[in-house]
């Protein structure tokens, strides 16, 4: 009895070894509570093309344009990255056995960037594709052209590449303007003849269909199978509007404490006695000269308080951030590297 006891002993003892063990574990991230509940209120599963809906481009595009054009730093920013990408343009070399061939090439190609002006219409894709997500150009036959090279570069912006036609939609695999066929590849471009923010009595339904292989579609794609770009600065565009409330607040608290302004009031209690003021009555002083207060009132000068000591390093910080969803250094996007030495200033402009 005492043998058939250990032996049972054995077998359970290895059946409890040999059984699988569930391990219970969990993401604190995918977990929603009071706590961190409003924080992921916004987020959802939609799919790259759907969350990025011709509605929330268009509002993305207005308000970057729009903090482009009125916001010095992301105009610098955007102006830097364009600069720092294209440059003076590309060039040409061939290094083929014919040096002769080489530099007659060279020289018509040189002759046709100039002609054409490729750098300056290369960073306005650049600038486009950083405002307004994304960039066109279609090349086109140009025969007013001073050379032998006829092709050129029509620039297009993104508002232009839409289907008005929403039956068309319905019946082929299309996006916003681009068609695409079976294995994914783009096969036409649909193009408005007029921009949709004209303010002339156009027909802003009457598009070109131009084939794939004639444009140039450049932006960022973040997900697989996204098909149309959104603002690179993005990210940025609520960092952009604190800045600006934070200098305007600034600078309306320096100038309330650079004015001389006070405050009339009263020691007694509110069943003394005291001559009666006028509520909110202003009164205009004079330089260098005494003031004689009502009876049982007194004067005391305003004291506002600006959080001068602490823009600068504001500033710096949320210009950090902004420049970090462009992977662009600081002191690139800041144009002050006055707090490095050369080595480091030098080597943060090497990374552009």
């Amino acid at each position: 009895m005492l043998a058939w006891l250990r032996n049972l002993t054995r077998r359970s003892s290895k059946l409890a070894l040999s059984a699988p063990r569930l391990l219970r574990g969990r993401y604190d991230a995918a977990v929603t509570n009071p706590d961190n509940r409003q924080h992921w209120a916004n987020a959802d599963g939609l799919s790259a093309n759907a969350a990025n809906s011709p509605d929330v481009r268009r509002t993305l595009r207005n308000r970057a344009r729009y903090e482009v054009a009125n916001n010095s730093y992301a105009k610098g920013i955007v102006l830097t990255l364009a600069n720092d990408v294209v440059g003076t343009g590309p060039r040409l070399q061939l290094l083929t056995d014919d040096a002769d061939a080489n530099r007659r090439i060279e020289r018509e190609f040189a002759l046709w960037s100039q002609s054409i002006r490729l750098a300056e219409k290369l960073r306005t894709l650049r600038m486009a594709c950083a405002a307004d997500g994304e960039a066109f150009a279609i090349l086109v036959n140009n025969e007013e052209l001073p050379g032998a090279i006829k092709l050129d570069l029509r620039l297009v912006e993104a508002d232009q590449v839409t289907t008005p036609d929403l039956s068309f939609l319905s019946r082929n695999p299309a996006i916003d303007g681009i068609v695409f066929d079976r294995a994914g590849n783009p096969v036409e471009f649909h193009v408005l003849r007029n921009h949709p923010g004209e303010l002339r009595g156009a027909n802003r339904l009457d598009y070109e269909r131009i084939p794939a292989e004639s444009v140039v579609h450049l932006f960022r794609c973040d997900r697989p199978d996204q098909r149309r770009g959104v603002p690179e600065i993005t990210p940025a565009l609520p960092l952009f509007a604190m800045l600006r409330d934070y200098s305007l607040a600034t600078l309306d608290a320096a100038k309330a404490a650079a004015y001389f302004s006070g405050i009339l009031y009263t020691d007694a209690p509110p069943s003394g006695e005291a001559d009666a003021v006028e509520p909110l009555d202003p009164i205009e002083l004079d330089r260098n000269m005494l003031l004689t207060m009502p009876g049982g009132w007194k004067m005391s000068q305003l004291h506002a308080e600006h959080p001068s000591g602490t823009y600068a390093d504001f500033k710096r910080e949320i210009l950090n951030e902004i420049a970090r969803c462009l992977n662009m250094p600081f002191n690139v996007a800041a144009a002050n590297s006055s707090g490095y030495n050369y080595a480091s200033g030098r080597l943060d402009h090497q990374t552009q």
